[in-house]
């Protein structure tokens, strides 16, 4: 089994910054990929950035130049850092990850999701 535990979330004013975290534990072989996702009220979950094993990044485009995706090795761990923020970004974040388990199996784990509201 492998789970996801994620954290960082909470209120903050425009233009503030907010540092997410998702720690990924259990059963592991290998992570392949690490990822945020969020969703608004009314909205479809949209990807916002992701990080491949050789380093790439993915972001969108509507965070580009204010979210940084990094990750921690040797912590399994995936973090968001959230500069500039607006009041569009506001939604729940869900740290999603592409994993190999022991058993050889890849599959993709979800972590419960934290909230982050941006307004003044």
């Amino acid at each position: 089994q492998v789970q996801l535990v994620e954290s960082g979330g909470g209120l903050v004013q425009p233009g503030g910054s907010l540092r997410l975290s998702c720690a990924a534990s259990g059963s592991i072989f290998s992570i392949n990929a690490m990822g945020w996702y969020r969703q608004a009220p009314g909205n479809q979950r949209e990807l916002v950035a992701a990080i491949i094993s050789d380093g790439s990044t993915n972001y969108a485009d509507s965070v580009k130049g204010r979210f940084t995706i990094s990750r921690d090795n040797a912590k399994n761990t995936v973090y968001l850092q959230m500069n500039s923020l607006k009041p569009e970004d506001t939604a729940v974040y869900h740290c999603s990850s592409r994993i190999t388990g022991t058993d050889g199996y890849e599959l993709y784990y979800w972590g419960q999701g934290t909230q982050v509201t941006v307004s003044s």
